[in-house]
């Protein structure tokens, strides 16, 4: 059973624009249903060039169902150059969260919006099916038809380096799993050439400015995370490479700390300012 959010719950059972608009100024379909989730997203836009409309018909769960509402909702009164600024990261924080595994439907809601944006400036129906001979990039995952520049892409944005947690964003090797292999190079090559640049440009960074750089990351990315689970965490000093940072709240005394400190905290860090750095816990 899955732990959804009271709002996640209510744009499930209560969807908001559920349907289609006659003369609309795009349209665009992603997905597939054999895949198991499918989306069809529709604008309206007035003389201003403003989203006064949005409906969308969908099929897949309750993820799928709400984050399409959710996109909706949040769409409307926007330009398209405000709505293509947004992120699927923007769905979730509307939503006040979604399971890790599910995250995959605020995706196909901005792909859908993307399409449509497309669409609109093509003036011609556009459909991103999983199927399209003419996607970009070579097809890595057979099971759902993602292929090599998508994964670069979402991996790039959601900082993800193992082929495993793909499947939680665009699906790729979650089924027969032939294709984990090939994903992980993929990543890897990613990566490497990601922690050389990012390396160089550490380097580049004077202390003060490293620090700066550090507190900005923990008050901005790390802190609000830790928050939202009743926890917090203050920036103490950078001694080398080594992060001293004290957890507070229930981070404190939580027996899983020392795997928030490595996989989250230390991690973001290291995605955002430099892969050197190590964070260590400096307590009372």
């Amino acid at each position: 059973m899955w732990n959804y959010t009271e709002k996640v719950m209510d744009h499930f059972l209560n969807p908001r624009n559920v349907g289609t608009i006659q003369n609309a100024d795009a349209v665009a379909e992603v997905g597939n249903i054999s895949c198991g989730d499918a989306l069809k997203l529709y604008l309206k836009l007035d003389d201003q060039g403003r989203i006064t409309d949005a409906k969308f018909q969908t099929f897949g769960c309750a993820s799928a169902i709400a984050s399409s509402s959710a996109l909706t909702e949040l769409i409307k009164g926007m330009t398209l150059e405000e709505a293509s600024k947004l992120t699927n990261d923007d769905i979730v924080k509307f939503l006040g969260d979604l399971p890790e595994a599910k995250t995959h439907c605020s995706v196909m809601g901005m792909e859908a919006l993307q399409a449509a944006i497309a669409n609109y400036h093509g003036h011609e129906e556009t459909s991103f099916n999983h199927d399209q001979e003419e996607h970009e990039g070579e097809i890595v995952c057979q099971c759902f038809g993602v292929t090599d520049v998508k994964v670069r892409q979402v991996a790039h944005a959601h900082k993800i380096r193992k082929a495993e947690e793909l499947k939680n964003y665009i699906k790729a090797g979650g089924g027969c799993g032939r294709c984990l292999d090939t994903l992980q190079e993929i990543l890897d090559t990613l990566w490497a050439k990601e922690d050389a640049k990012n390396s160089t440009q550490a380097e580049a960074l004077s202390p003060v400015q490293k620090i700066l750089k550090i507190q900005s990351v923990i008050e901005n990315q790390i802190k609000p995370k830790l928050q939202n689970d009743g926890g917090s965490i203050e920036f103490l000093n950078l001694v080398d490479n080594r992060v001293q940072v004290k957890l507070l709240g229930a981070c404190e005394m939580c027996p899983s700390s020392k795997v928030t400190l490595r996989h989250f905290v230390e991690k973001t860090l290291q995605d955002n300012v430099s892969p050197d750095l190590k964070v260590e816990s400096i307590q009372d």
